[in-house]
C-alpha cells in the first residue's frame, strides 16, 4: 500500500511539473496540450485536489483569452465544463448579471443563457413539482408531458449536448418560464433582447459589424454543436452578455397566439438568423438541440 501512495505521489509530482513548464508557453502553444492533461483528469478521482484546481484554473485562463483555432477551443470548454467551469455561478451570485437599462429602466440580465448545470440543479431540487412557479398552462403541459428532459438528456447519442457549462438545450418554453419564477425573475421579451444586443450604436451583433468569421457559433463555423457559453470572445456586448448572436436560439416572454417568439441565433442556423431583429415563431411544447433561453430581472 505504501509503493502505491509513493508511485501516486510521484505522479502527481511529475503531472505538476509539466503543467507548470506548459504554463510558461505562449497561450496558442500551450492550448492543446493543456487541453489534453486535462481531460486525463475527468475521469480521474484520485487525483490530487490541489494540480486539479491548478488544471482549471489554466484552462479557464485560456477560455477567457479567447486564442486558438475554433476547433481546439471547442475541446478546452468541454473539458473545463467536465472539470468544473467556475465561471457558472448561480442566480443567488451577483456576478451571475449583468445591470443595463432598456428604455430607461434598469435591468438586470444573465451573463451567459441558462447552462445545463444550472437547469439540472433546479430539476434536481424538485423544480418540476413546485407548483408555485408553474403557470396554469404550464401546469397542463408538464402534467400530461411524456418525455421528460432527463430522459433525453441521458440519452448516449445526448453527451455532447448536455455538458455543463453548455447552454441547457432542449427546454421547452413552460419549462424557461418555471426556471425564471424560481428565481425570482423573467424571460426576456425580444425588445429588450433586441435593444441589449444593439446598444446605443445600433449594431447589428454584438461585435458590431460586419458578421465576418469566429465571431460567433454559426452553421458557418461548423462546430455542429451548442459550445461552452462565452466560448466565442467577439460574441459578446460591451457590457459583456454572451452569446447574443449565437450558440442557441433563446425563448422570449413575447406570444402571437398560442405560439411563442424566439431569437433563432444558433449553432445550427446561418447567420443571417443572428442578427438583432430575426425572430421566428414556435409552439412552446418544443423541444430542440438548438433552443435554449436566458433570464433577466427588473432591478
Amino acid at each position: 500500500m505504501r509503493d502505491d501512495w509513493e508511485r501516486l505521489a510521484e505522479l502527481m509530482a511529475t503531472r505538476r511539473e509539466e503543467l507548470e513548464a506548459l504554463l510558461q508557453l505562449s497561450p496558442l502553444d500551450r492550448l492543446e496540450p493543456v487541453t489534453e492533461l486535462g481531460r486525463a483528469l475527468i475521469d480521474d478521482d484520485a487525483a490530487e485536489p490541489a494540480y486539479r484546481s491548478l488544471m482549471i484554473a489554466a484552462l479557464a485562463e485560456l477560455v477567457n483569452l479567447g486564442e486558438g483555432p475554433v476547433e481546439s477551443r471547442i475541446s478546452l470548454g468541454e473539458v473545463l465544463g467536465h472539470l468544473g467551469d467556475p465561471r457558472l455561478l448561480s442566480p443567488s451570485d451577483a456576478s451571475y448579471w449583468v445591470e443595463l437599462s432598456v428604455d430607461d429602466h434598469p435591468v438586470m440580465v444573465a451573463k451567459f443563457p441558462v447552462t445545463t448545470h444550472e437547469f439540472t440543479n433546479w430539476l434536481n431540487s424538485g423544480g418540476l413539482t413546485q407548483d408555485a412557479h408553474w403557470s396554469e398552462a404550464g401546469k397542463k403541459w408538464r402534467d400530461t408531458r411524456r418525455t421528460l428532459w432527463t430522459d433525453l438528456a441521458n440519452a448516449p447519442d445526448a453527451a455532447h449536448l448536455v455538458v455543463p457549462n453548455q447552454p441547457a438545450i432542449g427546454v421547452t418554453w413552460f419549462e424557461a418560464e418555471a426556471y425564471a419564477n424560481a428565481h425570482s425573475a423573467r424571460l426576456m421579451t425580444l425588445d429588450e433582447r433586441m435593444q441589449i444586443m444593439r446598444g446605443d450604436t445600433n449594431r447589428p451583433y454584438p461585435w458590431g459589424q460586419p458578421f465576418g468569421q469566429k465571431n460567433a457559433n454559426t452553421r458557418e463555423e461548423g462546430v455542429g454543436k451548442p459550445c461552452a457559453v462565452g466560448l466565442f470572445r467577439q460574441d459578446k456586448t460591451p457590457e459583456g452578455v454572451c452569446d447574443l448572436a449565437g450558440n442557441v436560439a433563446e425563448w422570449t416572454s413575447d406570444a402571437a397566439g398560442e405560439e411563442r417568439v424566439i431569437h433563432p441565433g444558433s449553432w445550427n442556423a446561418p447567420s443571417l438568423s443572428a442578427w438583432a431583429k430575426a425572430r421566428e415563431l414556435v409552439a412552446p411544447k418544443t423541444r430542440s438541440a438548438d433552443l435554449g433561453f436566458r433570464i433577466v430581472r427588473d432591478a
